[in-house]
């Protein structure tokens, strides 16, 4: 099978690789996002896909937008049999969909038609949710709307963040990927329709969505906290400054005469009234300007007092 693939973070590569490595693939070319600043320094640095694709020797094409004359025209002029797209990060115009021969095939990382989107890893664990998974799929003119071919589900860990589960379904991904291909090439697979009424939506993060509301469950804002790991984080005020914190419920402490939002301590733990009676402990704190510290360095530092509040 003659492929092109189109990707850009690390949750693409494992598939490259393996793609690259067996011998009934042929990679033809790679197509990922141009060049971009990235870190603190903002140094301009490859996507780890495009530096998988150098390594290998396959052709790189990073177009502003796919859209484009010249990569329509490329595209075109490869004729694939098949174009993979896993994290690409632009979104495919339909007049592109036609030229491969058995479509553009996504990997997605959801159990769709829940989590269609373009963070479906981060909503699932911020929801609460305990299983996702990949699924991959034909896409079409819409956003993860496309015919479903093979899904593999994966149970989330009750403390996994979403760099940890990005990384598990990125690996898991590959073989659901192979046996996609291989399953077209045989004629095996059909795409099967989503139920659109039972979608859900797992749109890009916003800063905003880090933002903690103190009346939620400590197992709520927990989830938020894995789940916008490393961004937007789970961030709040203190003293008229963001502070980002990190933490854990407290099950065995309930608490019924709190605000949210209120500190107390108890056997030196520092903990949070949260809705619902439930108590956050809390164990780092990165305030505005500053490195990020344990909780008992912030205690210490800002000479906390029960009674202060979070949010206020």
């Amino acid at each position: 099978m003659r492929i092109v693939f189109c990707g850009t973070p690390q949750f693409a590569v494992p598939t490259l690789k393996r793609l690259l490595a067996e011998a009934d693939f042929q990679v033809l070319a790679v197509f990922t996002q141009p060049d971009r600043p990235r870190g603190r320094g903002q140094q301009i640095s490859f996507s780890p896909v495009k530096e998988v694709a150098l390594a290998a020797g396959v052709p790189v094409h990073q177009p502003e937008k796919i859209r484009d004359a010249a990569s329509f025209e490329f595209l075109q002029y490869l004729a694939p049999d098949c174009i993979v797209i896993i994290a690409y990060g632009q979104i495919i115009p339909a007049r592109l969909l036609p030229i491969p021969k058995f479509g553009w095939i996504n990997l997605h990382a959801s159990l769709l038609p829940k989590y269609r989107g373009a963070a479906p890893i981060n909503w699932a664990i911020a929801n609460g949710e305990s299983v996702t998974g990949i699924t991959s799929m034909r896409i079409d003119a819409g956003m993860d709307t496309g015919g479903m071919l093979l899904k593999s589900e994966i149970p989330i860990a009750p403390d996994e963040t979403a760099p940890q589960l990005i990384a598990r379904l990125s690996e898991a991904g590959v073989p659901v990927m192979m046996n996609t291909l291989r399953g077209l090439i045989a004629g095996s697979l059909t795409p099967q329709p989503q139920d659109h009424s039972q979608a859900t939506s797992a749109p890009l993060l916003k800063k905003e969505d880090g933002l903690i509301i103190w009346t939620s469950s400590a197992q709520q804002i927990y989830n938020r906290m894995r789940g916008f790991d490393p961004w937007p984080g789970a961030y709040t005020t203190f003293r008229g400054q963001t502070a980002h914190l990190w933490g854990q419920p407290e099950p065995r402490q309930l608490h019924n005469n709190k605000i949210p939002g209120e500190i107390f301590f108890d056997s030196n733990n520092f903990l949070v009234a949260c809705g619902e009676g439930t108590t956050l402990r809390i164990l780092d704190v990165k305030q505005e300007g500053r490195k990020r510290i344990t909780a008992a360095e912030f205690v210490n530092g800002a000479h906390l007092k029960s009674g202060e509040r979070f949010g206020s």
